[in-house]
């Protein structure tokens, strides 16, 4: 269970450095995909140092734990998952529920409890 708990963490935090990797390389892209635009150069810029420190982080963390069997490292990546999926909880409660927001969500929630699981677990 540990094992398959470890390789799915650690396949999770691939999948988030390349989408970090993707904000650099070509910020409009995975950011239209988030919904999210730029308007001027300055958001180009935010996209790539913001988006891709999210998932960077995240993801290095994830993936790093995963290699070591580490659970702390852990700890990060659970908070920085844990706010956003609040930060989506609370845009519904303010601003309404629209279809396209379920995806995110469900992976949010998807990714705390195997974070959570692996933080406990590995």
């Amino acid at each position: 269970m540990k094992l398959v708990l470890r390789i799915v963490l650690g396949l999770a935090g691939l999948v988030f450095v390349v989408m970090g990797l993707a904000f650099w390389a070509n910020p409009a892209t995975p950011a239209a995909r988030l919904g999210i635009e730029a308007a001027s150069a300055l958001g180009t810029s935010s996209l790539r140092a913001d988006m891709a420190a999210f998932f960077g982080v995240a993801g290095g963390l994830t993936l790093l734990a995963a290699v070591r069997a580490n659970a702390r490292l852990l700890t990060a990546p659970l908070l920085m998952i844990a706010i956003a999926l609040t930060g989506r909880i609370i845009t519904v409660i303010v601003d309404g529920y629209t279809p396209d927001m379920m995806q995110p969500m469900v992976i949010e929630a998807i990714l705390l409890a195997l974070l959570a699981a692996g933080r406990r677990l590995i």
